[in-house]
Formats: structure tokens, C-alpha cells, sequence
């Protein structure tokens, strides 16, 4: 059994690192489709980082209760304290998202914002196997993830991009992986139809 890459040490400058190579378009593909599950009211978060995505929904949406579930204790503790006032509404997991069993489902959203890549295509799809029995069918899931289109910026840009950022994580957190999961195939095998795609 693979065990699961050790973020706990970027916890503290998982922000800054971000700024520092992607400025803000990360933040901007997660915030996307913010203002599309302002009615949700129960979301299984999973792999947040410090949690700045749970603090904006939290803060728009007053009755969602969150699950976050990390394999970070550390991200954990930051996730909560970027909620502020709203963790009363949290309920933390630490635990390996490929193994986990929920307590609290059915979700009617689920979030994996910059998650899936350290998964290999054979595990994203197990997940979305598992995830699909959590769900109702008209629950949402947002995923935010990188992808190397089959342009001249692809290559010349993109790809070599992606693999310095693994082979980056390979270093500080010990994840094994080299290439990004192909997730946008391995969701539709789940069950699951992509309603809206949008490229930054």
C-alpha cells in the first residue's frame, strides 16, 4: 500500500510558495464556480492545503457544515485556523483520502481543488468510484487541476513546467509520481458528467 506524500513541512508557506510560482491564478481556478454552490449544505473537502478555499465558502454560505479531509495533520491545523470563526462548522480528517470511509454522508458537494495530481489515473478513478456512492445524483463536484494541452505551449511551457513541480514535491514531500493523472477521463468511467469547463 502506497503511502500517502508528507505536505506537513510546506504547511506554513504553502501560500507564498503558490504566489511565488502561479501568482493568483490558482486561487482564481478555484474560486471559479464559487458563487454556483452558495446551496449546498453538506461538503466533503478533501486536500485543501491551508484551506482558503473552505474559508471563502464557509464565509459565503451560512449553513454549510464542511468535512475537510487531509493526510496533512499540519494543513489541518492551518485549514482551521484560515476559518476563523466558521470552524465550529468543520469537522477535520486526517486520514488518507484513498482509504477513508465517510460518517457523514451523503455530500451534496465535493471539492478537489489541485488534488488529483498526486494520484495516479488507476487511483482518481477508484476514488470517483468510491466518492459516487457518498453522493446523491444531484450533487456537484468541483475539480480544479493542471493540465498540459497538445500545443507548442504545452510543450514548451506546460510540460516542462509540470515536471519541475514534481519532481519538486518528489523532494519535499516524497510523492512518487511523474506525470498527472488523466482525470478528465477517468470521472466519466465513474459515473460522473462535466457540466462546465473552464481553462486559466
Amino acid at each position: 500500500m502506497k503511502t500517502a506524500p508528507d505536505f506537513n513541512r510546506l504547511a506554513r508557506v504553502y501560500r507564498w510558495l503558490e504566489i511565488a510560482t502561479f501568482g493568483s491564478s490558482l486561487w482564481r481556478c478555484r474560486a471559479t464556480y464559487l458563487d454556483e454552490v452558495h446551496s449546498s449544505r453538506n461538503a466533503l473537502i478533501i486536500g485543501d492545503g491551508d484551506g482558503r478555499f473552505a474559508a471563502r465558502l464557509l464565509d459565503q454560505n451560512d449553513v454549510v457544515l464542511v468535512d475537510a479531509l487531509d493526510a496533512s495533520c499540519s494543513m489541518l491545523h492551518a485549514l482551521i485556523r484560515n476559518v476563523g470563526a466558521h470552524s465550529g462548522r468543520v469537522r477535520t480528517h486526517h486520514a488518507d483520502a484513498r482509504h477513508w470511509e465517510p460518517l457523514n454522508a451523503p455530500y451534496d458537494l465535493v471539492v478537489t481543488h489541485f488534488f488529483l495530481d498526486c494520484l495516479t489515473t488507476e487511483e482518481v478513478a477508484a476514488l470517483a468510484r468510491r466518492l459516487r456512492s457518498y453522493m446523491t445524483p444531484s450533487s456537484r463536484w468541483l475539480v480544479s487541476e493542471f493540465t498540459v494541452p497538445d500545443t507548442w505551449f504545452g510543450w514548451v511551457v506546460a510540460r516542462p513546467l509540470v515536471t519541475a513541480l514534481y519532481a519538486a514535491f518528489c523532494m519535499l514531500t516524497g510523492l512518487r509520481l511523474f506525470r498527472l493523472p488523466d482525470h478528465r477521463n477517468a470521472l466519466p468511467q465513474a459515473g460522473f458528467t462535466l457540466k462546465h469547463w473552464t481553462v486559466r
